[in-house]
């Protein structure tokens, strides 16, 4: 046989007494407590609106062209290739070394006139460039119509905020030296 020890005994004694104390005697007194707590409570629960009628929507645009379609961009670019007219720039013409500035690193400082031709010069950075009608410069397409003494005009194709093509008229004016007004 086996022997328990004194601290055994005392848990098992302790758990015994414990279970003892959750024993059935007060039950029935909160369950009458509940049963009347319940009887006496009032529900007061607003009744729930009525659900909206719901009217079907008619998708009208059912035969049309989906908007996410491949299709659809192909059309539109088939479309402005047909267009025909209208401003295009020649981007099969090779550039010339003057398209890699813009306009406004330009300035024109003074002219010159060779064979009938006027030329004009312009400065950008610490260089000067001949340039005559019929060149282009710029980075839009600019090409020069005009050299008078006093400025260049400059014929550009940009595209406005629709993506077409439009001509844009620039000047170029003669920049009077610091030097010359003294």
């Amino acid at each position: 046989m086996k022997r328990f020890s004194f601290k055994t005994v005392t848990m098992a004694a302790m758990a015994a007494m414990a279970l003892a104390g959750c024993g059935d005697s007060d039950v029935q007194e909160v369950k009458e407590w509940m049963k009347q707590t319940d009887s006496q409570a009032k529900v007061a629960v607003k009744p729930i609106a009525e659900p909206k009628t719901f009217i079907p929507f008619a998708y009208s645009a059912a035969a049309e062209v989906d908007p996410f379609n491949q299709n659809k961009l192909l059309a539109e670019l088939a479309r402005q290739a047909n267009a025909g007219g209208g401003v295009r720039p020649d981007t099969t013409r090779r550039k010339e070394f003057l398209e890699g500035f813009p306009l406004d690193a330009m300035k024109m400082v003074g002219t010159l006139e060779k064979s009938k031709t006027m030329f004009a010069l312009l400065q950008i950075d610490k260089s000067v460039y001949q340039v005559r009608p019929g060149q282009h410069l710029g980075q839009n397409f600019g090409l020069i119509t005009a050299v008078s003494e006093d400025a260049i005009t400059v014929k550009e194709i940009v595209q406005d905020a629709t993506g077409d093509w439009i001509e844009r008229m620039s000047k170029l004016e003669l920049q009077e030296s610091k030097e010359s007004n003294k």
